[in-house]
């Protein structure tokens, strides 16, 4: 992927991130002790924020970081996203369940 598109997909999806979870600009730059100047243009497509700002912002907004690099193997889906958190949060026996649950769903469709 060239710089121009990484830096267009990152903003994209950091923007779009922050409006699904109804904050503004100025909001999550002070949860990330960033300048609102700085977030907006990282936003907008001009800046590449630095390693520990990217870290900071994946896990502030709860992004799967293969969505940020990995952006070819699918599209940003938030529900997918937000369901890997959790699933991160799990023991192995709890995970056991839920794919038990899963593959029951899909062989009763």
């Amino acid at each position: 992927m060239k710089k121009e598109n990484i830096i267009t997909y990152l903003g994209g999806v950091i923007k779009s991130t922050r409006k699904e979870k109804h904050l503004t600009q100025k909001q999550l730059a002070e949860r990330l002790s960033i300048a609102t100047r700085y977030l907006m243009s990282i936003e907008n497509k001009k800046q590449i924020p630095s390693c520990d700002l990217l870290f900071r912002l994946v896990r502030e907004l709860g992004i799967s970081a293969d969505t940020i690099f990995y952006p070819e193997h699918k599209k940003h889906n938030p529900l997918l996203s937000k369901a890997q958190l959790y699933l991160g949060r799990c023991s192995e026996k709890e995970i056991s369940v839920i794919i038990a649950t899963l593959q029951s769903m899909l062989d009763n469709e």
